[in-house]
């Protein structure tokens, strides 16, 4: 459902790219193969929105990338979470329950504003 151009918040990105890393290293392509698979393929992310934001991760201290063998016995750069990227990862996730949670409540309203009657 959302590709390339959908207007996927970057921040999304990268607490999904956070919550992947939480189970343990993993390289690019498998970060986006468990985020497709968990959103039940409503999210895909494109390389041209993942390595930016594993760049920007980096960048930021969050994640740190290191160079090892994948399943299939080819090199890749496999991320795991920093100490810092841990804390990201549980402030993000507290704020982004805070905002679903608000928006839902919104989007379940039963009642209209005064204006609307």
């Amino acid at each position: 459902m959302f590709a390339k151009d959908s207007g996927l918040l970057q921040g999304t990105v990268e607490l999904l790219v956070l919550k992947t890393l939480s189970w343990g290293p993993m390289h690019g392509y498998g970060i986006a193969s468990w985020i497709e698979s968990a959103t039940g393929d409503v999210l895909r992310v494109e390389e041209g929105s993942l390595y930016p934001a594993l760049y920007r991760m980096a960048k930021k201290g969050w994640i740190r990338g290191e160079w090892g063998v994948s399943e299939n016995n080819r090199r890749a750069k496999f991320y795991h979470l920093t100490p810092e990227g841990e804390r990201q990862f549980r402030e993000q996730t507290s704020g982004w329950q805070r905002l679903a949670d608000a928006v839902n409540a919104a989007i379940g309203a039963t009642r209209a504003p005064s204006w609307a009657r």
